[in-house]
C-alpha cells in the first residue's frame, strides 16, 4: 500500500486533533467536517479499501465500531443518532486509501446523503 496521510498522522508526523488511540486504531478529528462531530477512526494497520479487508481482519473491523460507539457517547450525540460510513474506492467517496471509518452526528442526517 502506498504512504497516506493517515499513515503519517498514525506516525505523528503530520498533527492532527487526536481523540482515541488504543493498540489497533486512531482516531482524529476530520480537518473537513461534514458535521459538527465527524471523527475518523483508522486502524493502524495499512489496509487501502474495505475490498481489501481478509476474514482475520473482522476483530478489527469491530473494534473500529465499538470505538466509534464509545466516541458517539463521549462526544454527545450517541442517544441523538449518528452515522457510521465506510467509503470504497472512487465511485464510492474514498479519497484517503487506508481505510478508515467516519463518525459524523450532531445534525440531522438525510438520505440519500448526497
Amino acid at each position: 500500500m502506498a504512504e497516506t496521510i493517515f499513515s503519517r498522522i498514525i506516525r505523528k508526523e503530520v498533527p492532527a486533533q487526536i481523540v482515541y488511540e488504543d493498540e489497533r486504531v486512531v482516531a482524529f478529528r476530520d480537518i473537513h467536517p461534514q458535521a459538527p462531530v465527524h471523527i475518523l477512526i483508522v486502524p493502524r494497520e495499512p489496509i487501502a479499501t474495505v475490498n481489501d479487508l481478509r476474514p482475520e481482519h473482522a476483530e478489527l473491523v469491530g473494534h473500529m465500531v465499538l470505538v466509534a460507539r464509545e466516541l458517539a457517547h463521549r462526544e454527545g450525540v450517541a442517544d441523538r443518532g449518528y452515522r457510521l460510513v465506510l467509503n470504497c474506492n472512487p465511485e464510492g467517496g474514498q479519497s484517503v486509501y487506508h481505510l478508515h471509518l467516519h463518525l459524523l452526528g450532531g445534525r440531522p442526517m438525510g438520505w440519500p446523503p448526497g
